[in-house]
């Protein structure tokens, strides 16, 4: 019997000499990652490497990284998920929570990982995915928030206040080649998108719910419109056409002093190509006069959601990976590529942070911002602002009956959720 035991405790070490240390226990397992995230700002690709680099200290694990676009990638799961077939990971943004929750398509991950783990995440950045008493999404970054952007080239101090920015506006709104046209404008945006409407209704006093209840036919909401409106038809200071990318364009080619946009924009500005045209400077975006408020940018961020359906050695592996990218080695990565904030408290305190101008101005961007509403019902306000925006920007509906069509049209759409 002895001399049994001693041969396969021989055999043990002759294996162990042989494989790799933890092979014999790694299991093989393939995941599949959907991310919102695209090639133009090179994150999809930092996604794949981190795939990658994982997989060298985790062999057993492999990865296909899919992206979708953000309205793409919700409805795909929203029709995979009832059928048990989608990714096994998601990287997507706070406001899926409402919806995948309001369908049980996902976990509440507060009960996947160990007691005190959310901790370590920035308050705001776990309150966006909160729901119902429970955290449905790990932190990537926070932030995913609008601010003002402008060019030290055209502009050396951002303005203070709204009477302000009009003003300034006004100046660096040019014809620099006598055709009648403007060739440079003071301001620029996304005109006719919900999401560059919230801040301005934060600071004319208002906000599109109470609880799940909307909030869109209030004087907040006609002051905010008119005031958009009198930028375009009575200020002349922004184009009378822009979308998201005429406006990002027309910046990078320092043509725009100023433009509202979203953090996760930094990095493409601070490029070598743009720094010719642009020496990027940023502020919070403009106090409202009338009001003595700051406008309040959505705030939410990337985060990792786990299927329902995950279990077993998927989700093991899964939260092995989630781990390893919510380390401060990853997030401080992300930050330096892409200047985008980090979730864990103790990168954002990094100096990395602290003492970058840009960062800095982001950051304090942020803490006047609010979390954007994670409920369903924040989907029928979109859908209900949308149209009704458009035609008062296309000067086709005054104000105050956009603001009411808005309310008629998000009650509707949240009756016939509800049924």
């Amino acid at each position: 019997m002895r001399r049994t035991v001693v041969c396969v405790l021989v055999l043990l070490m002759l294996v162990a000499l042989i494989v790799p240390a933890g092979a014999m226990a790694q299991k093989k397992v393939s995941l599949t990652i959907w991310t919102k995230e695209g090639e133009a700002e090179g994150v999809l690709q930092e996604i794949i490497a981190l795939t990658q680099e994982y997989s060298k200290s985790h062999p057993g694990v492999t990865f296909e990284v899919v992206n979708y676009g953000v309205e793409d990638l919700r409805q795909n799961f929203q029709s995979a998920a009832f059928a048990g077939t989608g990714p096994d990971l998601l990287w997507t943004v706070s406001d899926h929570a409402g919806p995948f929750t309001a369908m049980k398509l996902i976990k509440p991950v507060d009960e996947i990982f160990p007691a005190g783990y959310m901790g370590k995440f920035v308050k705001p950045g776990v309150e966006a995915v909160e729901l119902n008493g429970k955290v449905w999404g790990v932190p990537l970054s926070v932030g995913n928030h609008l601010m003002l952007l402008y060019n030290k080239k055209l502009i050396k101090t951002p303005p203070k206040d709204t009477d302000e920015l009009i003003k300034v506006g006004k100046e660096l709104t040019k014809d620099l080649n006598n055709d009648g046209k403007p060739d440079q404008y003071g301001l620029v945006y996304n005109l006719n998108e919900p999401f560059w409407l919230a801040p301005w209704l934060g600071g004319f006093g208002g906000w599109p719910l109470d609880g799940t209840k909307p909030t869109l036919n209030t004087q907040a909401m006609v002051d905010t419109l008119q005031f958009l409106h009198d930028l375009k038809f009575v200020h002349k200071i922004v184009p009378t056409e822009a979308d998201y990318n005429a406006a990002d364009s027309l910046f990078k080619e320092g043509k725009a002093a100023m433009i509202i946009n979203g953090d996760w924009s930094l990095g493409a500005y601070v490029t070598e190509d743009v720094k010719k045209n642009v020496d990027l400077g940023v502020a919070r975006i403009p106090k409202v006069t009338k009001t003595g408020l700051w406008p309040s940018p959505m705030t939410s961020g990337i985060y990792l959601m786990f299927p329902e359906y995950l279990e077993g050695d998927k989700l093991d592996a899964v939260k092995g990976f989630v781990d390893f990218l919510v380390s401060d080695e990853v997030q401080l990565r992300f930050l330096q590529k892409f200047k985008r904030l980090p979730a864990t408290d103790s990168a954002l305190k990094n100096p990395l942070v602290t003492q970058d101008p840009i960062l800095k101005g982001s950051s304090d961007q942020m803490v006047v911002g609010k979390p954007m509403p994670t409920v369903p019902e924040m989907r029928a306000c979109w859908d209900a602002i949308r149209p009704n925006q458009e035609a008062v920007m296309a000067g086709k509906m005054s104000p105050k009956d956009a603001a009411k069509a808005m309310q008629e049209a998000a009650e509707k759409a949240i009756r016939e959720m509800t049924k």
